[in-house]
């Protein structure tokens, strides 16, 4: 049964500039497993990698009901599965997460289905 559905979206542009001149907010959105598959990425990846999984967290939290503030980045964890697909590796929900990545060159958006 569907327990919830999220979606975000997020600017490209927005994260760049977070990457360069906010370097701390990087430690505050990505776990530590998130963080060593970033720093292996080149720059433009780092970007959509970052936006990818601030959008995956917002869109978890919309989907769960409590929005960022009840729910922190760090008690959410999206890691890649042996084919690069996305998964959610760790969050509070104890049902199961299926969550989908995309970007362009100006966006990078997130959906995520909660099932118990």
């Amino acid at each position: 049964m569907i327990y919830g559905i999220g979606l975000d979206v997020v600017e490209l542009a927005r994260i760049k500039t977070i990457i360069k001149e906010k370097p701390k907010l990087i430690k505050r959105i990505l776990t530590e497993n998130e963080q060593q598959l970033f720093s292996q990425l080149s720059t433009k990846r780092q970007v959509e990698f970052l936006g990818g999984r601030y959008a995956c967290k917002e869109a978890f939290s919309k989907a769960w009901g409590t929005g960022i503030g009840k729910i922190s980045f760090q008690e959410m964890e999206v890691l890649s599965n042996a084919v690069g697909a996305p998964v959610v590796t760790a969050s509070p929900f104890e049902g199961t997460a299926f969550v989908s990545i995309t970007h362009t060159d100006d966006l990078a958006l997130a959906q995520i289905i909660l099932e118990t």
